[in-house]
């Protein structure tokens, strides 16, 4: 007689063997949707924990016993936590995400506008970081320990050990104090034109793509030097085939796994890490908009902007786990 547990795997197994891409791409979107929830339940609990109490800080010192429990029966803060957590989630799900305390506008509709600016900054850095990236590490495995190769080294270990801030000053000082040539704040607003945009953005988009350009240059020499190795490239110099073309048409392809993984990393930081560079450059953005809310203790906007943070992480990292999958031909083509 058959095991009953066994029995009822069995389905499970056969759509595993018929569909392995399908059913590792199903598994992938699960376990993101069940770490994003884990990771509300943290951004909203660790909220919750944070000493003192908005109704205090909104009234002043001065405020009485009875302003303050108006103020937080008003709120909704007198309810039990974990009512306030679901009734946030499921209105963060339907993308709700109540009021701003300070303001009294609506969270989804100011999140709305500087997600907008932070996505085209981070969009434009990736632009420019990802093929130069890709192309100096190729480059830099083309003329292995050699000048060209040293050199991309060394400035890459600079750029990789000085903090994002550090560098936004540098380029601050030089290229809007000393020389004027840049916009200084990089201030945005609806309705401004394309190359304005772009002039306004100049400096924080130079900070970001500095930032990322070296991590992500490094780990692509270091995934197509390990393909270097590799019989068929040898293969491919005996036939005649140059060192750069080899690169190019062998090597790279199949390092794609692992530079897929540290591009989508990065552009998970570009989008999640712009915070210190927007308030360095007082850009209008969500990594400013989360700061200036937690200066007032405006919980909604925070804990908005954490969850929108997490769930682009988790998002990217997904995508790069999914695009790696589909870029193994074993799973593409299973026997």
């Amino acid at each position: 007689m058959s095991n009953p547990v066994e029995t009822e795997s069995l389905p499970d197994q056969r759509f595993r063997e018929r569909f392995p891409l399908l059913a590792l791409l199903i598994e992938r979107m699960l376990l993101s949707l069940l770490l994003l929830v884990a990771v509300s339940v943290l951004i909203f609990g660790g909220v919750e924990a944070l000493p003192g109490d908005f109704a205090t800080t909104y009234l002043g010192q001065s405020a009485t016993p009875q302003a303050v429990a108006n103020i937080r029966a008003e709120l909704g803060l007198d309810r039990p936590v974990v009512s306030r957590y679901f009734e946030w989630l499921a209105g963060a799900f339907q993308g709700d995400f109540g009021t701003s305390w300070a303001s009294r506008n609506s969270v989804s509709e100011q999140v709305g506008n500087r997600l907008g600016n932070s996505l085209f900054l981070a969009g434009f850095a990736a632009v420019i970081s990802v093929p130069l990236a890709v192309g100096l590490g190729m480059l830099s495995v083309h003329f292995r320990n050699r000048m060209p190769d040293k050199i991309i080294n060394v400035i890459s270990l600079a750029a990789i050990s000085l903090p994002e801030f550090f560098i936004g000053y540098l380029l601050i000082l030089y290229f809007a104090v000393n020389f004027g040539v840049a916009t200084f704040p990089a201030t945005v607003y609806e309705g401004m034109g394309f190359i304005e945009r772009l002039k306004a953005i100049a400096l924080p988009t130079a900070t970001l793509v500095l930032v990322v350009l070296a991590h992500m240059m490094r780990m692509t020499r270091a995934a197509i030097l390990s393909v270097m190795s590799s019989a068929y490239m040898e293969t491919a110099e005996l036939k005649g085939l140059s060192a750069f073309r080899a690169i190019v048409k062998h090597a790279a392809p199949n390092a794609l796994a692992p530079i897929i993984n540290v591009v989508a990393l990065n552009l998970a930081y570009l989008v999640v890490g712009v915070v210190v560079v927007e308030v360095v450059f007082v850009y209008p953005g969500m990594g400013q908009y989360m700061v200036d809310a937690v200066t007032v203790r405006d919980m909604p906007v925070v804990q908005a902007c954490g969850l929108i943070f997490a769930a682009v992480y988790i998002f990217l990292n997904m995508l790069a786990d999914i695009l790696a999958i589909v870029a193994n031909p074993r799973l593409r083509h299973p026997r």
